[in-house]
């Protein structure tokens, strides 16, 4: 079988024609990608250096965002943070009306990792440059987590009540307008989770001639 136009020659340069996708960088993301799995299974003891988490989320910020807004408002949570953040999250489910164990359980929640980052959404001028800023902040948080994936790292991304949380987002002093997106867990893991099965996306071609 021939190889596609724009495979990469034996000299690391592009073959076939300017400007044609580099397969082997194509073949490194697809890879990273694929091999992102959420993973909750996490030392909760081994701390992650600041400068990771750092770098991690200045990658993050190199998501596309709709005019440039940069909508994105990030906090990183470690040490006693953590549990004051499930005590936002119990206070809020405890107004809620829900039941004590589910309560309980917000409690301990976030202590679960060493480092929780709380990825946040400002307002736009309009329903639909809010819109806009969510789902910037939204591929943020999936830049963050190929990077976590790529440093070796388990990750998380949990939403569930605390996105809703006017007590959530005091505790992690971000605006009442703000909305928040993800509250992502990183930390090493300790076992691998397992495969899972992800079905094919959905593919129409629209326009298309015959060849």
């Amino acid at each position: 079988m021939s190889s596609p136009a724009w495979s990469v020659a034996t000299n690391g340069t592009v073959a076939g024609v300017s400007g044609a996708p580099d397969a082997a960088r194509l073949d490194v993301l697809e890879d990273l990608a694929r091999s992102r799995r959420s993973n909750l299974r996490i030392d909760p003891d081994r701390p992650v250096p600041d400068e990771l988490v750092d770098r991690l989320v200045g990658v993050a910020g190199s998501a596309p965002n709709h005019r440039r807004t940069f909508p994105w408002r990030f906090r990183i949570l470690t040490g006693p943070a953590r549990s004051t953040l499930g005590e936002a999250l119990a206070t809020h489910l405890t107004v809620a009306g829900d039941p004590p164990e589910k309560i309980a359980k917000a409690r301990s929640k976030y202590l679960r990792a060493p480092t929780i980052v709380v990825a946040a959404a400002r307002p736009g001028d309009s329903p639909t440059m809010t819109a806009e800023n969510r789902d910037a902040v939204s591929a943020a948080i999936q830049t963050l987590l190929l990077g976590a994936t790529a440093a070796g790292l388990a990750s998380l991304w949990s939403t569930g009540a605390a996105v809703d949380s006017a007590e959530v987002l005091e505790a992690c002093d971000l605006d009442p307008t703000d909305r928040i997106v993800g509250i992502v867990y990183l930390g090493w893991p300790i076992a691998e989770p397992p495969t899972a099965d992800r079905p094919a996306p959905e593919i129409v071609r629209l326009g298309e001639v015959d060849r």
